[in-house]
């Protein structure tokens, strides 16, 4: 067993690659509700913006089919250079690997499309030439079909990759809620972005810690026992 998987992810020690979420390859998606695939990619952006991991996004043929960026993803890094390939494996282009090799960390945390395409193919390649260590956010990615999708993930977990959510991903990176230079950033990215786990929140809030009603708290005004 390689021990280095055992790590749980942290700021310090992993970094984050966007693959190709631009509208034509979501189009595409059929393993996961494309409104909620777009939700959990911004909010794994979001994360990544609070806890300031090292973060590459690159797009494939954005003129000729693909299209551009979401733009809800360049509002969360609006300076982020977007590394343009034609390959549909990412790792085949030097400027990815050139973004990768800068920030110096082996754990590398993907979100792409498609599962079966273009994150299977960097996952595998990346590992093999590389020696990086995957985590793949399932959820923050999508294939053309479930099954395509599913398959996918076993063969990249059979190779050794590590499956990931994208709320398991923030909850390693805040892993304890004494750590409060994060924790308002990530109480509110919960609110915002994780369903049933965010409406828990805000009920705790209001019901239990009887704050104001969100909208009305944000930010450091958010009551810090409440979690």
């Amino acid at each position: 067993m390689n021990k280095n998987k055992l790590e749980v992810l942290t700021p310090e020690n992993c970094q984050l690659i966007f693959i190709d979420h631009q509208p034509q390859m979501a189009f595409g998606v059929q393993s996961i509700d494309r409104q909620t695939l777009k939700n959990n990619v911004i909010g794994l952006a979001k994360a990544a913006k609070i806890f300031n991991i090292p973060t590459t996004i690159t797009t494939v043929e954005t003129e000729s089919f693909s299209g551009h960026t979401y733009p809800e993803l360049l509002d969360v890094f609006p300076n982020a250079p977007l590394l343009e390939r034609t390959s549909m494996n990412s790792w085949d282009d030097q400027k990815v690997r050139d973004a990768l090799a800068k920030n110096d960390r082996k754990k590398v945390v993907v979100s792409g499309l498609w599962t079966e395409v273009c994150n299977c193919t960097f996952a595998l390649s990346a590992m093999l030439e590389g020696n990086y260590e995957i985590y793949m956010v399932a959820d923050a990615s999508g294939g053309t079909s479930l099954d395509a999708h599913n398959y996918a993930m076993d063969r990249m977990v059979q190779a050794g990759v590590v499956p990931m959510t994208w709320q398991q991903v923030l909850l390693e990176w805040q892993r304890d809620w004494a750590k409060k230079d994060t924790y308002n950033a990530t109480i509110a990215l919960v609110q915002e972005h994780s369903g049933a786990y965010g409406m828990g929140v805000d009920y705790a809030y209001t019901m239990v810690h009887k704050a104001e009603p969100r909208g009305n708290f944000k930010g450091d005004t958010i009551p810090p026992k409440a979690a």
